[in-house]
């Protein structure tokens, strides 16, 4: 085997192993992503209670006499959730109200593509806006 192949192969063994090691970085980061910020309804509650019995080593007992109190934090916590990206969702619906004034119907249509993409990925099945709703009121 010439000295030219030699260096070949390793030059492609080279980038076989960077193109697996950002492939695993970019699945990894994906996964690490839908765990942080994907949906936790229901699952506060039980990491809570198995990171606090792990870490304080309960019994059974000092268990089920904090359960209904992390229940009632995870309650109160959800409602918290729920209540801030509902206010959020308003925000950003009417940051893109104001916009669409400014915006040419193309724009505007791309901007409800935006919208439509972003709710379905989130999913969110609110009704959208046509370009006609997007005018000022004071237009008329």
């Amino acid at each position: 085997m010439n000295r030219a192949l030699q260096w070949k192969l390793v030059a492609g063994f080279i980038l076989v192993f960077v193109a697996g090691g950002i492939t695993g970085a970019f699945v990894g980061a994906l996964h690490a992503r839908s765990q942080v910020f994907g949906p936790h309804r229901g699952m506060p509650g039980e990491r809570m209670r198995h990171w606090i019995r792990h870490e304080l080593d309960l019994t059974p007992d000092q268990v089920a006499k904090i359960s209904p109190i992390i229940d009632k934090a995870s309650a109160q916590l959800e409602s918290i959730r729920t209540e801030t990206g509902g206010r959020v969702r308003e925000i950003v619906e009417q940051a893109h109200q104001e916009m669409a004034a400014s915006l040419t119907d193309e724009q505007r249509a791309k901007l409800q593509k935006i919208e439509a993409r972003h709710q379905h990925h989130r999913g969110f099945h609110q009704p959208r806006m046509s370009p006609s709703d997007h005018e000022e009121p004071n237009s008329q």
